[in-house]
């Protein structure tokens, strides 16, 4: 399993690669262009198109560092780097859609004559840059904070292209120059809502909240429901990074052996993966009517005392991956 998410994320590298050089050579063009057509249009999706190269570069950072092994400054590895890639690209969404807006907010105060034919190819050609790149990063992005952000990117660029290629026709047809700030408008207000989905996930996550799709309250049912399980309490959901979800939790068994009190313990963690796609999982199991009198509880008491803790009950862990 690790090596299938490995090759996907060489994969996904490769793609993200090779759409970062494309979209660079068409940012220097569509610049050109704009400026010969003195199209605030074209020069706004140039911009907008420069944010999805750096976006582009964010996210195959991102998802190569993802491959990077844990160690003892890192135990969790370098999942967070995709989070922090893909709200960097939101936040860079949200600035350059208010430096669009500002300037077709100028240029409808100030109109000037545009090149309609100009806007009109220029954005053709977009539209089949950004949908190739997009229709690339599809699949990947589908499991991917870091790679969705890149797709909305490239997706927002298409429809942007698409805008343009309407505003070139509407100046070509009828001489009124209007049409071109008006279409940067929709453009800045397109980028500004496919920008906020991924920076609320984006900061959803670095905030460790409960992952988009998981319920608290079945979890706790599903777990409660596991043979042998009298209780749960202290459960906590989160995500380490894209595709990657973790729990922690404390079980309440009745007395038992060790090894019936693991087959309850692994049973919890089977059931987290198959029904929340929960594949790190800690659960600390409790014993219940444990004699505070005893032996071990009182020395588990002492010791967790001694470490700032307040636990009485006998318990031991379980780490799955």
């Amino acid at each position: 399993m690790p090596h299938l998410h490995q090759d996907a994320n060489n994969l996904a590298g490769r793609r993200l690669a090779l759409s970062l050089a494309l979209t660079l050579a068409f940012v220097i063009g569509e610049l050109l262009a704009g400026i010969w057509s003195h199209s605030i249009a074209l020069m706004s999706d140039a911009g907008h198109n420069l944010a999805d190269a750096l976006a582009l570069l964010l996210s195959w950072y991102g998802v190569r560092a993802a491959l990077w092994p844990s160690s003892a400054a890192r135990t969790f590895g370098y999942h967070r780097v995709g989070v922090l890639a893909a709200l960097a690209n939101a936040a860079s969404l949200v600035l350059i859609a208010g430096f669009i807006i500002w300037g077709a907010a100028q240029r409808l105060m100030n109109p000037q004559p545009v090149a309609g034919p100009a806007m009109i190819w220029v954005a053709a050609v977009a539209i089949v840059l950004n949908s190739l790149i997009a229709l690339w990063l599809h699949r990947s992005a589908k499991n991917d904070l870091n790679i969705r952000s890149a797709y909305i990117h490239m997706l927002g660029d298409a429809f942007a292209a698409v805008g343009v290629v309407i505003a070139g026709v509407i100046v070509t047809l009828s001489g009124k120059p209007i049409a071109d700030p008006i279409c940067s408008l929709i453009i800045g207000g397109l980028i500004l809502w496919t920008s906020w989905g991924i920076l609320t996930e984006s900061v959803n996550v670095l905030l460790e909240g409960t992952p988009a799709g998981v319920d608290m309250a079945s979890v706790e049912k599903m777990i409660a429901a596991v043979p042998g399980v009298l209780g749960v309490h202290d459960l906590h959901v989160w995500s380490l990074g894209s595709g990657v979800v973790a729990c922690s939790c404390h079980i309440l068994v009745g007395e038992q052996s060790i090894r019936e009190g693991q087959q309850v313990l692994r049973a919890v963690t089977d059931e987290l993966d198959h029904h929340f796609h929960i594949t790190h999982t800690t659960v600390q199991v409790e014993v219940e009517g444990c004699d505070p009198d005893d032996m071990y509880c009182t020395l588990k008491h002492s010791a967790g005392h001694e470490h700032g803790h307040s636990h009485s009950h006998a318990h031991h862990g379980h780490h799955a991956h």
